[in-house]
């Protein structure tokens, strides 16, 4: 029988086809489409898959330890790298267990491609063993799905695939498999090009529509732009820090776009919504202008949609037409790829500015600055003289690690603190489960994140609950060799839960303690746990060692290190905005609120 490396000519070559099995053709499938690493597991159905997989040379598999894990490190190989990242299962359980991770790459517009394997198709509908619809379950959920029962069929599957989860808004793919597909005889021959008569992704904005931003920018007096994660998706960060210094606009970056425009640039005011900088929230609550790229206003930014910018007009670009004026109504929609977007949005600014019809915003500009010195991010003390406070832990690896390194984050409390006091200075440093919220997400996505991106120091700033959901797969960073580096912020607690129930359930603490932290009582104990796995395990319990002991990981660039933060367990995320009110309720911290200059306001007919 041919191994893919024999085969690998027919895939550059226009040679005739090539009796090869549908398992094989789709190995040399994923090759032709440059799938560098496949994170997967083996079953039943998938398994013919697995033996041709084992003689490919340009395609590695990562064994994994859950199919979660799967997908996670799939979405942090192409979120770090901007490639298709690639996982693998068998089907029933294997699928399902696949879903959350999909969801979570459709909620924040993640190119990946979920490859599953499917009982017979003569058995599809029986109840067989195995069998679960993964097609059906996960519709609504992908960009577009496929179940392949003629192995003619692999190669067409693939190509499209890639193309659509990486084309337009990025997204997952499923490519369910049936295993007789994979057994049966087939030809491989790689399409020459994809014909998809539905999908044809608008990327160039109309140009009128561009003038009539344009015309919006210039007569503004408070615009602010409102940059979200699809400029890092598109690539555009360089692009975006010519039209933003061109135009003299203050910004903000959503969560999902921290560092697409430099964290010291001065016209950052922070990021915005219910846990961002007082400045940032607070300028889109006053502008008369919000120029909106790559952003679909979801609640976490907005709070209560009917009292957000109450003053603003709205550009509103993005590549998806289903997200313009979704939320908000749009007085200019603009549909494109936000790179052209801002390309074309700069050269109609910059005629303007040659023109002598450049807007003035230099008031507006030192506004926004004070708030931005008046209401810096920062943190009290603990309340315990020996207790570390979170925050400074997050503060301190990001300091000694610098900005070249990758920072992926789990959900919760520590989540908004690697937001708030991790300097980004580039794109694609900051990983995290946005849309979705998925904890769990850290540990599997700084292992893909590694593998897309081997050069760079990669930290998952984890919790001490979302750790305890995935850290299995620290067995598969010690044997493929991937040294990731985990803190684990550890208040024994669901943290933000808990924060929840301090603020608003009269400190009723139902099931948030897990009892992680306690000396003599540490169930489990992470440094245990961590040499158990063959990780090098530290803990840190006082805040003059924690320089010390993010020194000590970072020389260790061998195998995993796994460092226990015990920190201070009443610590909460500050500033915050309440669920569903609004944002001009922020609040610095608990029951204070920023006194706005009202002469001001009146003076500039603010609301």
């Amino acid at each position: 029988m041919p191994t893919p490396a024999d085969l690998a000519p027919a895939v550059r070559s226009p040679a005739p086809p090539i009796e090869v099995t549908g398992a094989q053709s789709l190995v040399l499938s994923l090759e032709a489409a440059g799938a560098e690493v496949v994170f997967g597991i083996p079953g039943g159905a998938i398994l013919p898959a697995y033996d041709p997989l084992l003689d490919s040379v340009k395609v590695r598999h990562i064994l994994v330890r859950h199919e979660q894990g799967a997908g996670h490190a799939a979405e942090g190989y192409a979120s770090a790298t901007g490639k298709v990242g690639v996982c693998m299962a068998t089907s029933g359980p294997g699928a399902t267990n696949l879903v959350t991770a999909i969801a979570d790459a459709y909620m924040d517009s993640v190119p990946i491609v979920a490859i599953t394997g499917q009982v017979s198709s003569k058995t599809i509908g029986t109840d067989a063993f195995q069998e679960a619809d993964i097609r059906g379950i996960t519709m609504p959920i992908t960009k577009h799905s496929y179940l392949v029962t003629d192995p003619a069929e692999i190669p067409a599957a693939i190509k499209e695939a890639f193309h659509i989860a990486s084309t337009g808004r990025p997204g997952p793919v499923l490519v369910d498999i049936t295993k007789d597909a994979l057994t049966g005889s087939t030809t491989f021959t790689w399409p020459a090009d994809v014909a998809l008569p539905g999908y044809k992704p608008v990327t160039r904005p109309h140009h009128k529509q561009i003038r009539a931003a344009a015309r919006l920018i210039r007569e503004s007096k408070r615009p602010v732009f409102y940059l979200g994660g699809g400029i890092v998706r598109a690539e555009a960060a360089q692009e975006l820090r010519e039209l933003v210094d061109l135009a003299g606009i203050p910004l903000v970056t959503t969560l999902m776009a921290r560092g697409v425009v430099p964290d010291s640039h001065p016209l950052h005011l922070g990021m915005p919504g219910m846990h961002g900088s007082v400045a940032a929230v607070t300028a889109l609550q006053k502008a008369d202008l919000l120029i909106a790229i790559g952003t679909r206003f979801d609640d976490r930014v907005t709070g209560d949609l009917s009292s957000f910018a109450p003053g603003a007009k709205v550009i509103h670009a993005d590549i998806d037409p289903a997200e313009v004026s979704k939320n908000r109504g749009a007085d200019v929609p603009i549909v494109g790829d936000a790179k052209a977007v801002i390309e074309d949005l700069t050269v109609a600014l910059r005629a303007d500015a040659e023109a002598g019809r450049a807007g003035d915003y230099t008031a507006w500009r030192e506004r926004t600055r004070g708030w931005a010195q008046t209401y810096p991010l920062g943190y009290r003390p603990a309340d315990n003289a020996t207790a570390i406070p979170p925050q400074y832990v997050i503060e301190r690896i990001g300091a000694l690690t610098g900005p070249d390194a990758v920072y992926v984050a789990g959900v919760g409390q520590h989540q908004m603190w690697a937001a708030q006091f991790v300097q980004y200075e580039r794109p694609n440093a900051w990983l995290n489960s946005g849309g979705l919220g998925t904890m769990g997400y850290s540990v599997p996505a700084a292992m893909g994140a590694k593998v897309g991106e081997p050069d760079r120091t990669v930290w998952a700033i984890d919790g001490d609950g979302c750790f305890q959901m995935t850290n299995q797969e620290l067995a598969t960073c010690v044997i493929n060799k991937i040294p990731i580096k985990v803190a684990i912020i550890n208040n024994s607690s669901l943290g933000m839960v808990r924060q929840w129930q301090t603020l608003f359930y009269g400190e009723r603490y139902s099931n948030t303690d897990l009892h992680t932290s306690a000396a003599g009582s540490r169930v489990p104990d992470f440094v245990k746990l961590a040499d158990a796995y063959g990780c090098v395990g530290l803990r840190c319990d006082k805040t003059e060692d924690v320089d010390a002991t993010i020194a000590k990981a970072l020389e260790i660039n061998d195998v995993p290190v796994v460092i226990d933060f015990v920190v201070e367990r009443d610590a909460m995320v500050w500033p915050m905005v309440p669920a569903g009110v609004s944002n001009d309720l922020v609040t610095t911290a608990r029951a204070m609120t920023p006194v706005w200059d009202r002469d001001d306001d009146a003076a500039e007919g603010v609301h």
